[in-house]
C-alpha cells in the first residue's frame, strides 16, 4: 500500500472513530435521560401517595413519613388541581408561584411534558398532580444538542483541515508543473534567439526583426512568470506608471483596431515596490479580460491616480458587465463566463496583487450591458 493510500485510510479511521464515539455518548446520554425521567416519575408517584395518606389519615395516625416525603421535594415543579382542573396549590415554581396567570401558563406547558398522576381519595373525589422536569433534567435535555454541535464543529474543522491539505498539495503540483513548463519553453526559446541572430546577418527588414524580437522577449517574460509561481518574488522600487504603460502599449499593438485604448497617468514617476514581471502579468490579465468582455470591440482605458499614501490603477471597459452578486466570485479559481479557459486569470491576478505586492484589487462598479471598472491599490514608496 502506498504512503498516500495509508494516509487516506488513517484519516477515514480517525473520522469514523470520532463519529462512533460521539454516537455512543449520545446514546448513553439518551438512556441516562430516560432513566432519570423514570426516577422523577417514581418520586412524584411517591409524593402523590404521601399526599393521599395525609388526606386520609386519622387523628392518631403517624404522619411523619408522608410529611417528610412531601417536604423533601425541593426541585421538581408541580401543580395540584381538583378533578375539574381548578388549581389548588403549587410547589417549586419560583418567582411565578404567586402569579395566577403565569401559573396557569406553566400548567399548560407541563401538561405536554409528563402525564398527570391521579390521587384518588374516594370514589368520586380525586386530585391531579401535574409536574414538570426538574432543572437538572432540563439541562440534561440540551446536552445531546450541544454534543451534536460540537461533533459537527469537529467534523467541519477536520474537513477544512484535510481540504486545505489537499489544496496545498494541488498548489505544489501546479507550481511544479509551471516551473517544468518554464524549463521546457527555455530550450526552443534559446534556439529562436539563435535564429534571430542569423536573420539579422541576412539583412532582413529591420521592422520585421524588431517585431520578432519583441515576441521573443515576450516569451522570455512568460517563461519568467511561470518560473516564479510558488516562489516568493523579489520586489523592487519601480515607477509603476512606466511598468504599466509598457505592458499596455505591447497589448495595444497586438489587439484589434476596433478596441479604442486610452491611458491616463501623472507626468511624474510614481514609485511602488513591485515585481515587474508579475505586475505586467496582472495588467495583461485585466486588459485581456476586458477585451473578452467587450467581444473585441469597445473602449478600454487605464487610469493611474496618486493618493496620499497609495497609487490607484483603474481599468474600465464597455463590455458585458458583471452581476453585483458576482463581484467577489470572479476572483475564485475556476470562475469563468467564457466557453474556453480554466478561469484562473483573475484568481492569479488577485494573488499577485494581494499576496505578493500586499495591495488590493476589487470591482469598483459594473452594470450589465454597459461595462466594468476594476481597481488595484498599491502602497506608494517615497
Amino acid at each position: 500500500m502506498q504512503f498516500s493510500e495509508k494516509r487516506n485510510l488513517t484519516r477515514w479511521i480517525i473520522i469514523i472513530s470520532s463519529f462512533l464515539i460521539a454516537s455512543l455518548i449520545l446514546l448513553n446520554t439518551y438512556v441516562f435521560f430516560q432513566t432519570f425521567k423514570e426516577e422523577e416519575r417514581n418520586k412524584m408517584e411517591l409524593w402523590a401517595t404521601a399526599l393521599k395518606n395525609l388526606r386520609n389519615a386519622d387523628v392518631n395516625a403517624d404522619i411523619q413519613l408522608p410529611t417528610f416525603i412531601i417536604e423533601n421535594n425541593k426541585n421538581i415543579p408541580l401543580i395540584l388541581t381538583d378533578k375539574e382542573g381548578k388549581i389548588l396549590s403549587n410547589l417549586n415554581l419560583g418567582e411565578i408561584e404567586t402569579d395566577t396567570v403565569k401559573v396557569k401558563a406553566f400548567l399548560n406547558k407541563i401538561k405536554s411534558q409528563n402525564a398527570p398522576i391521579k390521587v384518588q381519595f374516594a370514589k368520586n373525589d380525586y386530585h391531579l398532580v401535574y409536574y414538570g422536569d426538574s432543572p437538572i433534567l432540563n439541562k440534561l435535555k440540551y446536552y445531546p444538542i450541544a454534543l451534536l454541535l460540537v461533533a459537527f464543529l469537529f467534523g467541519g474543522v477536520v474537513y477544512n483541515f484535510y481540504r486545505a491539505t489537499k489544496m496545498a498539495t494541488q498548489n505544489k503540483l501546479w507550481a511544479g508543473m509551471a516551473k517544468e513548463t518554464a524549463h521546457q519553453i527555455g530550450t526552443p526559446l534559446s534556439s529562436l534567439i539563435g535564429w534571430l541572430e542569423l536573420l539579422k546577418l541576412e539583412n532582413v527588414e529591420a521592422t520585421t526583426i524588431e517585431e520578432i524580437e519583441k515576441d521573443i522577449n515576450r516569451l522570455q517574460t512568460i517563461t519568467d512568470r511561470f518560473s516564479k509561481i510558488g516562489s516568493e518574488p523579489i520586489l523592487e522600487k519601480r515607477d509603476i506608471i512606466k511598468e504599466t504603460k509598457s505592458s499596455f502599449e505591447y497589448l495595444q499593438s497586438r489587439v484589434s483596431k476596433q478596441v479604442i485604448f486610452d491611458f491616463r497617468a501623472p507626468l511624474k514617476p510614481l514609485y511602488v515596490s513591485l515585481n515587474p514581471t508579475l505586475h505586467s502579468w496582472t495588467i495583461e490579465n485585466l486588459v485581456k479580460n476586458a477585451i473578452d468582455a467587450m467581444k473585441g470591440k469597445g473602449n478600454l482605458s487605464i487610469e493611474i491616480v496618486e493618493g496620499d499614501t497609495n497609487v490607484f490603477i483603474t481599468v474600465t471597459d464597455t463590455g458585458s458587465g458583471i452581476a453585483k452578486n458576482k463581484f467577489k466570485t470572479i476572483f475564485e479559481p475556476g470562475f469563468t463566463s467564457k466557453k474556453r479557459g480554466w478561469g484562473l486569470g483573475l484568481s492569479l491576478t488577485k494573488r499577485i496583487v494581494q499576496e505578493y505586492h500586499k495591495g488590493k484589487i476589487r470591482v469598483v462598479q459594473s452594470e450589465i450591458g454597459k461595462g466594468t471598472t476594476m481597481q488595484m491599490i498599491f502602497k506608494k514608496e517615497s
